[in-house]
């Protein structure tokens, strides 16, 4: 289910899609769909998912319109297809599935798992038949003969399974479905549209850098592909992407996996699978069968294809027959699964031991990452009760600079010029968010900044930042082997880090003891250190602070406050918003001790216009700016430059602190 939801006094037209069985909708932060309104109860009203639709329940004061009827506060209703809600400013459009689309769901989920358990079986023979249980080696990979011996072993097996004779048809349709599917997915890969990555300042459209799955293109091809059956396969595509394209306005392909594969596509399917030969659709079906194999005993299995799309930023595994994405900020099911529980732990096990890691009963959670530095996180049981647990945040294939996202409206031309200046004049920041805000992409961002000549020190947990920049050392701690020894934690090599001679240290994420080693750098000569840490506002990066370091030693309240005075300088706000789209809601100055209350002086520099959901300059001014400017880092006309209208102009940005 898709809602489209506008404000009356903004035109612009947004969209959450739903993929859970509840929607809360309200003003409170903690609803699944917020709108930014003080006329709206903290939670205005509840979607529920029941056996005959979706259904209404209101729960603010003032009510709401279903359909032009007023509903009042415990009313309920079930709602109807194109349904229209108001809740005054704003305006609901559902997009509920037919009766028709649920049917076809449920029907194509039976499939789903009938090809699961197909391709189940075909491994596990084919594990016996070619001993795969081992570790391959990068020259078997490579090896056409091995790959043309591996192929052949598919084939003879898949031919003697009684689902994929020819008088099983409505199976090797869905394999076939597959393969056509599969070739939409590279077009769409290849030619991603541009609207993909307009809203998610943290997904780049493309780059130089090299894939993770470079190296998988040599076993990925098929050695026994059909030229003739290959050309059939990317008309009868084409023709299909014809169909699609050319839907009526209201049923138009979404740029969301689920809803062009799961709708729209596989009625596009039915209209032609019965005109296809069926020696065809049997090409196809092994074409599937072999690629889904071979990703298994070669690479990721079913999220090779989902790692390929460059438009989707995050990956999660929940169990073996639910995978989820998060696309342009908005999480949908991606309707690939993996064929058993055994083989997510052997994908998690080949993950992390080409980091040096391992994951195992004794160890059942580790972090790790991609060769291209995207992060990893896994969890096996007795930890993760439903099963073994994946989630995987990409990185983009171009790292993003701080251009892009002023063009994406993620912050002002403006407080840009601000920020570097704070990088240049080596001030102390801290960037806050949540969970996907954004942290990480900002800081690599703010790093642009540093001058070429200076010495950075990296710390984290998982190497993932990503510095342009010739004179980085970069360091990552280390778990404990079988024996129990040999762990350095973070708080180890930020302490080792203040041996290497840095003149910035940038530690990825505090999140313990070691927010108190990071306090102590930054206030012994380590100035323009840069860091991040998880809090909701400026003013409880202060609050969490004081628990991290009393998590370290056990100072009094008062002190830890005067070392983060004393060390912190600036600290930068993100905020995710509802649609998605992560912009800098908050830049502050910790301007010292409050003599009155022994508090933290914040002093908020740029703060969000909620109504606008535009960042803007609060006319205060930082205490250190008559340096910023004698130095001519800064100019006083920069806290008030271009407006909104000027976001999309990335090219211009002042060019007063380049480095």
């Amino acid at each position: 289910m898709r809602i489209w939801f506008s404000n009356i006094v903004d035109t612009q037209r947004r969209m959450l899609e739903v993929t859970g069985e509840r929607v809360r909708i309200g003003r409170s932060e903690a609803n699944d769909l917020v709108l930014h309104s003080p006329y709206i109860a903290a939670q205005a009203a509840t979607l529920y998912r029941q056996d005959r639709g979706w259904e209404i329940v209101a729960s603010g004061n003032n009510g709401l319109k279903v359909d032009g009827e007023h509903i009042a506060a415990g009313d309920h209703r079930l709602l109807q297809y194109s349904t229209e809600i108001e809740i005054f400013p704003y305006t609901l459009q559902l997009d509920l599935p037919t009766k028709a689309d649920l049917t076809r769901e449920r029907e194509l989920a039976l499939q789903d798992q009938a090809m699961s358990d197909v391709l189940a079986a075909i491994h596990r023979e084919l594990l016996e038949r070619m001993d795969l249980r081992r570790a391959i080696s990068a020259e078997q990979q490579a090896d056409q003969a091995f790959q043309l011996t591996l192929e052949r072993h598919i084939e003879t097996i898949a031919a003697g399974r009684r689902e994929l004779k020819e008088d099983a048809g409505s199976l090797t349709d869905h394999f076939a479905a597959h393969a056509i599917r599969n070739e939409l997915l590279r077009r769409t890969n290849r030619h991603p549209p541009e609207q993909k990555e307009a809203s998610n300042q943290g997904q780049a459209t493309s780059g130089p850098r090299e894939h993770m799955n470079e190296a998988a293109q040599v076993w990925s091809r098929q050695v026994t592909a059909v030229p003739q059956r290959e050309i059939e396969l990317q008309k009868t595509a084409e023709y299909i992407e014809n169909l699609l394209h050319s839907a009526p306005a209201s049923s138009a392909p979404s740029p969301q996996i689920g809803t062009v594969l799961q709708r729209q596509f596989w009625t596009a399917w039915q209209k032609i699978a019965a005109s296809l030969a069926m020696e065809f659709r049997q090409y196809l079906a092994i074409k599937v069968i072999t690629k889904e194999i071979k990703d298994i005993v070669f690479g990721l299995g079913p999220l090779e294809d989902l790692l390929r799309l460059k438009s989707i930023s995050e990956i999660m595994v929940v169990d073996k027959d639910r995978i989820y994405i998060e696309r342009n900020g908005q999480i949908e099911e991606s309707g690939r699964r993996f064929v058993s529980d055994e083989v997510v732990e052997t994908i998690m096990q080949r993950i992390v031991g080409k980091v040096g890691r391992r994951i195992d009963k004794s160890q059942p959670l580790v972090d790790a990452r991609l060769a291209d530095g995207s992060r990893v996180n896994a969890i096996i049981p007795p930890l993760a009760v439903s099963g073994p647990s994946l989630t995987i945040r990409k990185f983009p294939d171009k790292k993003i600079s701080i251009r892009d996202l002023v063009a994406l409206g993620a912050l002002p031309s403006s407080a840009c010029d601000f920020l570097r200046a704070m990088v240049l004049a080596r001030r102390n920041i801290l960037v806050s968010g949540g969970t996907g805000s954004g942290k990480t992409t900002l800081l690599n961002c703010l790093s642009d900044f540093i001058p070429d000549s200076e010495r950075i020190v990296t710390v984290e947990d998982t190497a993932e930042l990503q510095l342009a920049k010739q004179h980085v050392v970069r360091l990552e701690t280390k778990d404990a082997n079988v024996e129990g020894a040999g762990e350095y934690t973070i708080r180890d090599l930020v302490r080792n880090a203040l041996r290497m001679r840095p003149d910035r240290v940038v530690v990825g994420e505090c999140r313990g003891a070691e927010a108190l080693d990071m306090l102590q750098a930054m206030n012994t000569g380590h100035d323009g250190s840069l860091t991040t840490i998880h809090a909701n506002s400026a003013f409880d990066v202060g609050l969490r602070l004081e628990v991290l370091v009393q998590m370290a030693a056990d100072l009094p309240v008062e002190s830890i406050r005067s070392q983060v005075a004393s060390a912190v300088d600036i600290i930068i706000q993100l905020k995710r918003l509802a649609d998605g789209r992560r912009i800098v809601s908050q830049i502050t100055e910790c301007a010292g001790i409050n003599p009155s209350n022994g508090n933290l002086e914040l002093r908020d520099i740029y703060l969000l216009d909620e109504i606008s959901e535009q960042l803007e300059a609060t006319g205060q001014l930082p205490t250190f700016t008559a340096s910023l400017i004698d130095s001519g880092l800064l100019q006083l006309d920069s806290f008030y430059g271009p407006g909104p209208e000027q976001f999309a102009d990335a090219d211009s940005l002042s060019p007063v602190g380049e480095p």
